[in-house]
């Protein structure tokens, strides 16, 4: 090989080693890594206007944020929901269960990807399985709360598929438009 053209079969290689095929050199070292995401099982109420899937927690360093994706079955806007959240140890023994409220805006027939930044805090271990289930939903118009929602997701966590929850929806006298009537 000529030696004038070994300087430059060592430069391109290295080059070829540093750029992506856009062209872009790699910095890959210098951007931070993703927080870890844990995956999240879902208790899904069928009889609930909103369906919650893609679920997952994000750790930040104030705590875990609920990650997922909301769809609208109604054609009301949806303005927030009540979710439990279950941690049980690899011994199918459930160690917490906590609850959070969180608001969003959801219009009819709408799907749309929500990171809910009200901290969770847990101390996971890795071998913890997570179910999610929602036990209110909050409409413009309506409100469905989910009956014996507890004892429900007890069950689903145990193993026992039998128990079905009941949704009681209710009228929304708070957050419902004034209707005028004109006489």
């Amino acid at each position: 090989m000529n030696q004038a053209l070994l300087p430059v079969s060592v430069l391109s290689l290295i080059l070829s080693f540093f750029l992506t095929p856009s062209g872009t050199v790699a910095r890959a070292y210098q951007q931070p890594a993703a927080p870890p995401e844990v995956p999240v099982e879902v208790f899904q109420i069928l009889e609930l206007p909103v369906t919650i899937t893609d679920t997952v927690l994000v750790k930040t360093k104030t705590g875990y944020f609920l990650k997922c994706s909301l769809s609208n079955g109604s054609e009301s806007r949806q303005l927030g929901l009540r979710y439990s959240l279950a941690v049980i140890d690899s011994m199918n023994v459930t160690k917490s269960i906590v609850t959070r409220n969180e608001g969003f805006r959801l219009a009819g027939y709408q799907a749309k990807s929500f990171t809910f930044k009200t901290p969770i805090k847990l101390n996971l271990k890795g071998d913890e399985r997570l179910v999610l289930m929602l036990d209110q939903v909050v409409g413009t118009y309506y409100v469905w709360d989910v009956l014996n929602s507890k004892e429900a997701l007890a069950a689903y966590t145990a193993g026992d598929f039998s128990i079905i929850p009941r949704v009681l929806r209710v009228s929304n006298q708070v957050d419902a438009p004034i209707r005028l009537i004109l006489f």
